[in-house]
C-alpha cells in the first residue's frame, strides 16, 4: 500500500463524525454523545541493505477516543452532561493521599527530632 493511499484512509477516519456519535432520541429527548479524539502517525522509507535492491517503506497510524459527554436536548433545553472518569479521580485522589502523608509525615519527623535534642 501506497503512503499517500494510508494517509487518505486517514483523512478520511478523523473527522466531526467520530467526535460527534449519532443522535440517539427517546421520546422527545435528543443526546448527542461527544469523544476527544487523539492520534499520532509516523512513516518511513529507505534503500535495500547493501544489496542495491530499492525498498523499506513502512507507514502506521493510531487513534484513541475518549469520552468527554454529551450534549441533551429536552424540552427546549440544550444542556451538557459531562463524562465522569471514575479511573482518573481514583488516580488524583491517590497522588492527594500521598503527598499529604509525606508533608505530614515529614512534619511529624520535625517534631520527634526536637523533642529528642530538647
Amino acid at each position: 500500500m501506497d503512503m499517500q493511499q494510508v494517509l487518505d484512509q486517514v483523512r478520511e477516519q478523523v473527522g466531526p463524525k467520530h467526535v460527534f456519535g449519532e443522535p440517539i432520541r427517546e421520546g422527545e429527548m435528543v443526546m448527542v454523545p461527544v469523544a476527544k479524539l487523539r492520534g499520532g502517525g509516523g512513516g518511513g522509507g529507505g534503500n535495500g541493505a547493501g544489496e542495491g535492491k530499492p525498498g523499506g517503506q513502512g507507514v502506521g497510524f493510531g487513534l484513541a477516543a475518549i469520552p468527554t459527554g454529551a450534549y441533551v436536548f429536552r424540552q427546549g433545553q440544550l444542556s451538557w452532561r459531562p463524562a465522569i472518569d471514575v479511573n482518573r479521580l481514583i488516580l488524583g485522589a491517590q497522588i492527594v493521599a500521598g503527598l499529604a502523608l509525606l508533608t505530614f509525615g515529614s512534619l511529624f519527623r520535625g517534631r520527634m527530632r526536637r523533642r529528642l535534642f530538647w
